[in-house]
């Protein structure tokens, strides 16, 4: 029987952090072209060093859901980008490679995301306004320490990433909903007596609005 190329996601990502860790403050990068920078979707970045794992969901239709900080206004946004996407929010764009996270029978579990982000800022007081690379690496949910974004106005982190591995069930809510919504609908109520109506406890629960 074929193993699953399960991917020990803690181990490989730390070595593609580690390969990367020299281009995660590097503001000289070349600036993203426009086209590439604005628009929503679009190819997987192929960055250096990306480790995508194809087992479970394919990579893209993988979606991120990342959390973004203006220091500024201390103004928290939640931004979900599929595999190849970028938003542009003021002059900070976020572009997400790829994102992954452990199978649920591998230990610890851990949830990680590569993620490039933008800035269109002053290298000095002199220059004019351009966009510079100010970070290029995996950031995890789980381990935020071990890569993050250093920058005086902008802050990026991981908060899930949207996939499912083979076999994997959905959540028992969700299986539960899924169940009562497929559920035939029960006898009708019978017609109340002619000395009373029903009292409102005996309403049938099938006629209860959804939880």
């Amino acid at each position: 029987m074929r193993r699953p190329l399960s991917l020990k996601l803690p181990l490989l990502l730390t070595a593609g952090l580690l390969a990367l860790s020299a281009c995660g403050g590097n503001k000289n990068a070349e600036a993203p072209p426009p086209n590439e920078a604005t628009q929503g979707a679009g190819p997987a970045a192929n960055a250096s060093g990306v480790v995508e794992n194809e087992f479970g969901t394919p990579v893209k239709d993988r979606v991120a859901t990342l959390g973004f900080l203006n220091k500024r206004n201390n103004i928290t946004q939640i931004v979900q980008l599929k595999t190849g996407e970028s938003r542009r929010i003021g002059n900070a764009i976020i572009k997400l490679a790829t994102c992954e996270r452990t199978a649920p029978w591998e230990d610890p579990p851990e949830t990680g995301a590569f993620v490039q982000l933008f800035v269109e800022e002053r290298a000095t007081t002199r220059d004019k306004l351009a966009w510079h690379k100010v970070f290029s690496g995996w950031l995890f949910k789980n381990s935020p320490a071990l890569n993050v974004v250093e920058h005086p106005v902008y802050d990026v982190w991981v908060k899930d990433c949207a996939m499912k591995f083979p076999g994997e069930e959905d959540s028992p809510a969700a299986a539960a909903s899924t169940s009562s919504a497929a559920k035939p609908a029960g006898k009708p109520p019978a017609a109340p007596a002619t000395e009373a109506p029903a009292a409102p406890d005996d309403v049938p629960a099938d006629d209860s609005p959804p939880a």
